[in-house]
Parts: C-alpha cells; sequence; structure tokens
C-alpha cells in the first residue's frame, strides 16, 4: 500500500480549543471539516494522548480558529509541541471566549461546536459538533495549509496527529548541512548551526538540533 498517496489530500491547519475547568487549553489539528449544511455540524479527530481529548470530553464544547499565513509559527509550536497538561497554552496569546470555548483573534476566523456525538477509533476520537458559534476575523491573507506549513513553515507533524507519516529520506541536492529541531522537526539548512539559534516553531534553542548527514 502507497501511502504517500495521503501527502496529495488537502487540510488545513487549526487550533482546537476547549475549557479545562475555568482555564482554556486547546491544540493544533488539521483533521477538521464540515460534514453537513443543515444544522452545520463540524468532525474533529483528536489524539487520546492529547489533553484537549480529555477536555472536550468533559466541558462538551470545542471551537477551531482557522490560522492563515500570516499567523505567528509560535502558535504552532506552544499548540502543537506542548502539553496543556503542564503549561496555560493560553498564555500570552491574543484570545476571547464565545459560547464558553476560546478562540484566537490572529486567525482567519472562528466555530464554535457543541459536542452532539463522537466516534472513538484506535488511536483517535472523531467529536461531532453542531456549530452554534462563527465569525471571520480577516481573510486578507489566505488561511494556512498543511502543505504549507510543511513547505514554506518547515515544520513536521507530531507522531499523534492523525495524518502523521513517518519522514522518507531525500536524496541530497546540494552540500549543505542540515540541522533537524529534536522537539518539532524544523529543518536548518546552512553550513553552521549560530550558537544563539531559537526554533522557529517551538522557540527552542541550538542545544536542542541535531546535524542530518
Amino acid at each position: 500500500m502507497n501511502t504517500k498517496i495521503f501527502r496529495n489530500m488537502s487540510y488545513g491547519v487549526y487550533i482546537v480549543g476547549t475549557m479545562d475547568g475555568d482555564r482554556p487549553t486547546g491544540c493544533v489539528a488539521n483533521s477538521v471539516m464540515q460534514i453537513t449544511s443543515s444544522p452545520a455540524t463540524i468532525a474533529a479527530s483528536i489524539n487520546h494522548d492529547n489533553y484537549t481529548n480529555e477536555c472536550i470530553e468533559k466541558a462538551g464544547v470545542f471551537s477551531f480558529s482557522i490560522l492563515s499565513e500570516a499567523s505567528p509559527a509560535e502558535l504552532i509550536g506552544k499548540f502543537g509541541f506542548q502539553s496543556g497538561k503542564e503549561i496555560n497554552k493560553f498564555d500570552g496569546v491574543d484570545f476571547e471566549l464565545v459560547s464558553g470555548a476560546p478562540v484566537l483573534k490572529q486567525t482567519c476566523g472562528y466555530v464554535v461546536c457543541k459536542v452532539v456525538d463522537k466516534m472513538e477509533t484506535s488511536t483517535h476520537t472523531v467529536f461531532l459538533g453542531e456549530v452554534i458559534a462563527a465569525e471571520v476575523y480577516d481573510t486578507s491573507v489566505p488561511e494556512m495549509t498543511y502543505s504549507y506549513y510543511h513547505k514554506v513553515v518547515k515544520g513536521k507533524s507530531p507522531k499523534n496527529a492523525p495524518t502523521y507519516l513517518p519522514e522518507e529520506e531525500e536524496a541530497p541536492k546540494q552540500a549543505v548541512s542540515k540541522y533537524v529541531c529534536q522537539i518539532c522537526g524544523y529543518v536548518y539548512e546552512g553550513d553552521e548551526l549560530p550558537a544563539d539559534f531559537i526554533c522557529p516553531i517551538c522557540k527552542q534553542g541550538a542545544d536542542k538540533f541535531k546535524k542530518v548527514d
């Protein structure tokens, strides 16, 4: 079976938000889609290992904010590669609460849903949500696609992403060194990694990078 075909499917990049008691939390997701129009219903796939999954179960509501190509890369680092159990991911982030769920303002817009059903798979819960609120913030910049995230932002998929595929080694195109962030997978290309380099996605230092041949 050639799983490379999955890379030809289209995905967005979203911040799924919910509440952990009176504290907002959330994670990055790419498998979010509208499945009906009346009533408007959304399906969102969240890994069992994500703390957000547990919180959506308890709160019964979730949002998703649609990232644009201009959205700060550190949002993906904070929401995609850190646990809401350990940090407040919304600390320092411009957001508001809408219909019981947090939504980010530096985005194209948001949708808020109340959970009406769910389906369990071996690794993910697919939450079905009826839309209870939605708004457009800014469409002057295109929404970020997963392809853009990989090719331009040079980000990688967390292993708990529903679309995760092991990265394949590419044939070298030229004699240039590559350094890979061991936290988020960002690739720095250059003869030497600066000692004070900071990963643009997860904000880790040069000590978290490993040179690859």
